[in-house]
């Protein structure tokens, strides 16, 4: 009778057990069949697409814009430029202190953040676009506009950048998600170009090279109606990108499934202060950043006068538009062949050969005699690199939030702040350099409106396009030089880190297998 009721204990134990371990199992073969699918990468890809295409079609074309469309002093638009990219940098920590302090929804965490603030940077974009009828509140009507729309845009773009790491928590996986979305964005890039570029370059309102001399004179009759054609196409294009900007929002909400970071025990919410010094005492970071500030830096120099560059300085005044639009389809073919460099050679190592292969180029074009063959040439060799400029900062951004997490594993949530004062020190840097560079215009004796412009415009846009950009790419990889993270050391925290992923995940297992079989 004893023997009886032991054995049914016996037996009764064992299938208790096995539940747990069948639980448990599952719940490995689940995490280990959790990889993102293409179309899941695709859809993700292209949330990063408005950022790109609007980001695009500012940095080449507002400049050029405000001084000769809106007609604007150099000096205010330098103004405009300054502090609106420098409002821009200060929303960014800002958003990104209020997104790690969100609470998850049914839509995730980051969503929301999407989806609210997409229909009011749609607004105030194609408002940027538009010269108002007065001329006394103009420059009011430009600063007001465009920091609205980058604060609109920094709602969007932070909480999208931070949701990186809420896709997938395998960084191979990760990895492939920013290669699709560094592909996709570029273009963007390529398209927010081409559309502003295409339909704006269509409008004349200056005689060609090969108009008789006096025909400056019978143009005066017709300036005012191409002026007003320009206007016209300017706000064509803004709203074909803001149809682009909806449909794309649309596509990753509808796409993409935020994951819930289950697992990991929540902390008390930071203070912002407490947040700045988290974000800024982790020494890869602040390497990290510093580095590409400066690499970002150049690349921006370039971008934000490379129309004007090509227009008064080559005087390739009908064919700027698609001047620009060759570098980035450049850059968009080029993505593949960096996220195998990458894959093959390490980050570092495509750091270096990314930013310096456009520098000999940099220095051709403005040491010969303007060539359009030339430009051509030198417009597809720059292309290559910014692909580099592109894909790399984002594609290691998440190896300085991983090696956070090893350091740091009772701190949780707060991966959006990585992202966004990188965002912010980058947006700063370019608001100086874009009102530093407007401003030095100015003082070379640019003529707002005018089809030509003095010897001293043309040898500062050459300054401003090859040797500071040169110089602040030298400086970044001096400095990314000392980032400590390379291949050997990403590798070992990506063990550590699903080790810890694998042992928070059988310790949930176990006790949720254990509660159901109580």
């Amino acid at each position: 009778m004893a023997r009886g009721e032991g054995a049914e204990q016996y037996a009764a134990t064992l299938l208790s057990v096995k539940p747990i371990n069948t639980e448990i199992k599952a719940a490995k073969q689940t995490r280990h069949r959790s990889r993102l699918s293409v179309l899941s990468k695709l859809c993700y890809a292209i949330g990063g697409a408005p950022y790109q295409i609007t980001g695009s079609a500012l940095g080449f074309f507002l400049q050029i814009y405000l001084l000769d469309v809106a007609q604007l002093d150099p000096f205010y638009a330098s103004i405009i430029l300054f502090v609106g990219r420098a409002w821009d940098a200060v929303t960014d920590p800002t958003v990104g202190f209020l997104v790690s302090r969100s609470r998850w929804t049914s839509i995730g965490r980051m969503m929301p953040w999407i989806l609210l603030s997409t229909p009011f940077a749609v607004l105030t974009y194609f408002m940027i676009w538009y010269v108002p009828p007065f001329e006394d509140g103009k420059v009011i009507w430009y600063l007001i506009f465009y920091c609205l729309f980058q604060s609109m845009q920094t709602c969007f773009h932070v909480p999208y950048s931070a949701l990186t790491m809420f896709i997938s928590s395998e960084q191979k996986e990760r990895d492939s998600a920013t290669a699709y979305r560094m592909m996709v964005e570029v273009l963007g890039s390529v398209l927010g170009t081409a559309i502003q570029g295409q339909i704006v370059g269509r409008t004349q309102d200056c005689p060609t090279e090969l108009d008789a001399p006096d025909s400056r004179n019978s143009s005066i009759n017709t300036s005012r109606v191409s002026l007003d054609e320009t206007k016209q196409a300017y706000l064509i294009a803004s709203g074909v990108i803001c149809i682009i900007y909806i449909l794309c929002a649309a596509i990753l909400f509808l796409g993409v499934k935020e994951k819930k970071d289950t697992g990991q025990k929540k902390t008390e919410p930071l203070t912002f202060r407490q947040g700045l010094w988290v974000v800024m005492s982790h020494g890869p970071y602040v390497k990290l950043v510093i580095g590409f500030l400066f690499t970002s830096l150049a690349f921006m120099l370039l971008e934000g006068n490379f129309a004007l560059f090509i227009t008064y300085a080559l005087g390739h005044r009908k064919d700027y538009q698609n001047i620009l639009l060759v570098i980035m389809v450049s850059g968009t073919l080029t993505i593949p062949f960096w996220q195998w460099f990458l894959t093959r050679f390490g980050k570092k190592t495509a750091v270096y050969f990314g930013m310096t292969w456009a520098v000999p180029f940099m220095i051709l074009i403005i040491s010969i005699k303007s060539n359009l063959v030339i430009s051509y040439l030198v417009s597809v060799a720059a292309g290559v690199s910014v692909a580099a400029a592109f894909l790399l900062p984002w594609s290691m951004l998440p190896d300085v939030v991983d090696d956070f997490k090893i350091k740091n594993p009772d701190i949780h949530g707060h991966e959006a702040l990585f992202y966004s004062f990188y965002v912010f020190f980058i947006k700063f840097a370019s608001g100086v350099s874009l009102g530093i560079s407007t401003l030095s215009l100015e003082f070379a004796g640019y003529v707002t409106g005018d089809c030509s412009q003095p010897a001293a415009v043309s040898s500062t846009l050459k300054v401003l396009v090859s040797p500071v950009p040169v110089v602040l790419i030298a400086v970044g990889l001096l400095i990314i030089k000392t980032y400590p993270i390379d291949e050997e050391r990403r590798q070992y925290n990506q063990k550590i880190l699903q080790r810890m992923l694998d042992s928070e995940a059988d310790s949930e297992s176990e006790t949720s297998a254990l509660g159901s079989s109580v």
